[in-house]
């Protein structure tokens, strides 16, 4: 006997509970834009656009997500990301 607005609340709930972590990404004055594409291709899966449109992000914002997802798929991505000379967390 439970009401649409129950379950919806069950679901938000969950949702809350599953939250996601993200690799963000901060700026330098040290890596070229070539170089942080071809990482963000290399580590993140990242199509050639996806990769230049976060490294604008990260030039001019100073920094950008750049993957969302479980911890454990992004640790080795971060570690990758940071032994290529960029700077970034998980958060």
């Amino acid at each position: 006997m439970s009401t649409q607005e129950e379950v919806l609340e069950k679901v938000s709930t969950k949702a809350k509970e599953k939250k996601e972590n993200e690799i963000v990404l901060y700026n330098d004055d040290y890596n070229t834009f070539d170089h942080v594409i071809e990482t963000l291709i290399y580590t993140c899966d990242h199509t050639p656009e996806q990769a230049e449109q976060c490294s604008l992000l990260v030039h001019y914002k100073g920094k950008c997500t750049v993957k969302t997802g479980a911890y454990e798929d992004l640790k080795p991505r971060c570690s990758k990301i940071l032994e290529a000379g960029l700077s970034a967390e998980i958060v």
